[in-house]
This record gives C-alpha cells, structure tokens and sequence, in this order.
C-alpha cells in the first residue's frame, strides 16, 4: 500500500471513529491514536489546546511534554500564531525550537482553526531528520480539517466550580 493510499484509508477510519456527539475530547484522543498507528517514527502526536491565551496540552501520545506553550514561542507557538502549517526539517538547526523530548529530529505543527478562531494545533515529531514532507501537510491538514468540522469544540466541560461547604 503506497503512503497515499495508507493517508486516504486513515480519512476514513477518521470519519468512522470520530464520535457523533462531537465530543472533543474523545474525538482528540483517538485521533492521536490514529496517527500513532498510521505515521511512522513518531515520537509525539497530540494536540495544544488555544485557552484564548496561551497554547495548553492536550490529547496527545507520546513521553512527557511541555504544558504551556506562548503564542509565537517554540514551532507550536509559531505555526498558531502565523496561521500556517510548519515543518521543521531539523529541530537542533531551528532557533524557535522548544525541546521537549531528545528523541526528537524533526517536527512538523498543523494550526487548528475553525470560522477564523483559533483552536489550536496539531503537534508531531518524528525521530529521524526530514520527517515531514508535503505529502504529509496536506494529508495532515486534511484529516485536521476533518476532525474540526465533526467535533463541538466546547471546553466548559470540564469547569467544575468548587461548592461552597458552609
């Protein structure tokens, strides 16, 4: 099976797994598994949730990460603020790189936008050197795409107000 064929299948294991509720944080927890599965070399896949200030982890898979990151800092905080997909081809050779895990090489950041709205991002990095290509964006952006429109971004679920015990 060629790489595209194997990107054209996961669209649609995507469509199939994604609930129909539109719950958010199932619909980003399985997609992370999905693309642990589908990708090769990966040594984190898994999402930074926009909380209108700064970028927060979330769903993701892979060893321990950054939990914070500010907008414009580190390829996440880049990629969020610039709107636009970015690959790094070599993360020791990029300056607004944050590193998190050693394994690391390369890392390619997908911006999750819905309506003009920022939402987050898409984060994945690989452990060999040049591990993202254009192939990858687009079938990144794609199944990025898909997984916004069929998930009800609603994060008051997980407020829970303290009861007052007096």
């Amino acid at each position: 099976m060629s790489r595209q064929e194997k990107y054209e299948l996961a669209l649609l294991q995507l469509d199939a797994l994604l609930d129909e509720t539109g719950n958010a944080l199932s619909n980003l927890a399985n997609a992370c598994a999905l693309l642990s599965q589908v990708l090769t070399n990966q040594v984190f896949v898994g999402f930074y949730l926009f909380d209108g200030e700064k970028l927060v982890l979330g769903p993701f898979q892979g060893g321990i990460s950054c939990v914070n990151i500010t907008l414009g800092k580190g390829v996440c905080g880049q990629a969020a603020s610039e709107n636009k997909t970015i690959i790094v081809d070599d993360v020791r050779l990029h300056q607004n790189y944050i590193a998190c895990d050693a394994a690391a090489r390369s890392e390619i950041v997908v911006p999750l936008v819905k309506h003009g709205e920022l939402l987050g991002v898409l984060d994945l990095d690989a452990t060999i050197v040049k591990g993202y290509d254009q192939i990858d964006r687009v079938f990144l952006e794609q199944f990025c795409h898909l997984l916004i429109e069929k998930t009800t971004w609603h994060f008051n679920q997980f407020s829970i107000e303290a009861k007052d015990k007096k």
